[in-house]
């Protein structure tokens, strides 16, 4: 069994996107699939629930099915930090109760399995925890999306440095190109490649609207399974 947590350089570098792609690349070649997204804020109510568009698209991708609570355990409707979140709710918000929801999934079997961060590494859950713990609590190898635009050099290596330092191995990284307008993108994405010595999972150019299915010829699973 592969399993994996995902995290980012920052927020919005695609960190789910590359991820459902990483999970149909893996159906398509015939393993079983899972996911969580332990925490999740920015949900919108359907009448019943909270429902967040990143957890439901992983959710897409999870076969056998599982069901959208067991995906996406902790939900928050307003799009800021989870601890902020949780604290304006009064709601707890720790490695403790987020380590076992995810620990249950992974438990089941699946062959292919991604635990996805909120944001980047750092991210806090309170006051003395952050989403690099659970990780950490989890014991995964974990695979960084690197948002390509300005600064992601930068942004690439402090992250990789900091998963490394806390103990766990990067199995491999994602070149996301998050700005079509980026200046010398061949030679940024040049300077990861020779600065990174985990593998590469691909390059993935602009998308207007990536899908799984058009995200996924630019991703290798070789390295992974």
């Amino acid at each position: 069994m592969k399993h994996f947590f995902v995290t980012g350089t920052d927020t919005d570098v695609g960190k789910t996107q590359i991820a459902s792609a990483l999970l149909y690349k893996a159906r398509q070649t015939g393993l079983t699939t899972a996911a969580v997204k332990p925490v999740a804020a920015g949900c919108e109510h359907d009448g019943e629930r909270l429902l967040n568009d990143d957890a439901l698209q992983l959710q897409a991708q999870c076969y056998p099915p599982l069901e959208y609570q067991v995906v996406n355990p902790v939900a928050f409707a307003a799009p800021i930090a989870p601890h902020i979140a949780a604290a304006e709710q009064c709601a707890e918000l720790s490695v403790t109760q987020l380590a076992p929801q995810c620990e249950q999934v992974l438990a089941a079997g699946a062959e292919f399995a991604l635990i996805e961060g909120a944001g980047g590494w750092r991210v806090p859950l309170n006051d003395t925890e952050t989403l690099a713990d659970l990780a950490v609590a989890l014991s995964l190898p974990v695979i960084v999306v690197v948002g390509v635009r300005l600064g992601c050099i930068n942004h690439a290596l402090l992250t990789l440095e900091a998963v490394e330092r806390d103990g766990l191995a990067v199995a491999g990284w994602v070149a996301n190109v998050i700005d079509p307008d980026t200046s010398r993108l061949e030679a940024n994405i040049a300077a990861l490649k020779q600065r990174i010595t985990a593998p590469c999972l691909g390059v993935v150019p602009y998308l207007s609207a990536p899908k799984p299915a058009t995200l996924a010829p630019y991703l290798t699973l070789d390295s992974l399974i």
